[in-house]
C-alpha cells in the first residue's frame, strides 16, 4: 500500500518561486487534493478576476490589506483575516497598498490542483 505523504518544499529553495506580471508565489507544501502557497502581490498591484472548476480556495492575509473579490462581494481583509472562495465562483485578489507588499497563504483544495485550472474573466496583463 502506498503512503499518502505530503511533499514539503524548503521556503528557501529559489527554483519554487514563480514570477508573475503582479508579484510571485510559492508552494509551500502540496500533497493529494490539497495545495499551500504563499503569494507576495506587488503595491496597488491585482491577480485576474477568475474562477477554478475543480478547487476550493481559503485565502489567509499574513502581512497588509487586501481587496478580495468573491462572487459579487468586495470586501477588505488585513491581516489574520481570511476569505473562503468556492470553486466556480470568481474572485480576485487586490493589494490596496501603494508602498507595502501583499502577503497571502492560499490553500487550494480540490480534486484536481493546477494552474491550468484558471478561468479568467478580466486580466490586466492581457493574459
Amino acid at each position: 500500500m502506498q503512503e499518502n505523504n505530503p511533499i514539503n518544499i524548503s521556503f528557501d529553495k529559489k527554483e519554487s518561486k514563480t514570477d508573475r506580471p503582479w508579484g510571485s508565489y510559492e508552494i509551500l507544501c502540496k500533497g493529494p487534493g490539497y495545495q499551500t502557497k504563499r503569494l507576495i502581490v506587488k503595491p496597488s498591484c491585482r491577480l485576474s478576476l477568475q474562477t477554478h472548476k475543480h478547487r476550493d480556495e481559503e485565502w489567509i492575509v499574513a502581512r497588509g490589506t487586501a481587496r478580495v473579490t468573491v462572487g459579487e462581494d468586495i470586501l477588505e481583509i488585513g491581516r489574520g483575516e481570511s476569505a473562503s472562495v468556492p470553486r466556480t465562483i470568481k474572485h480576485r485578489i487586490e493589494n490596496i497598498s501603494e508602498i507595502d507588499p501583499l502577503e497571502i497563504i492560499e490553500v487550494q483544495i480540490g480534486d484536481y490542483i493546477d494552474e491550468e485550472d484558471i478561468e479568467r474573466i478580466e486580466d490586466d496583463y492581457g493574459r
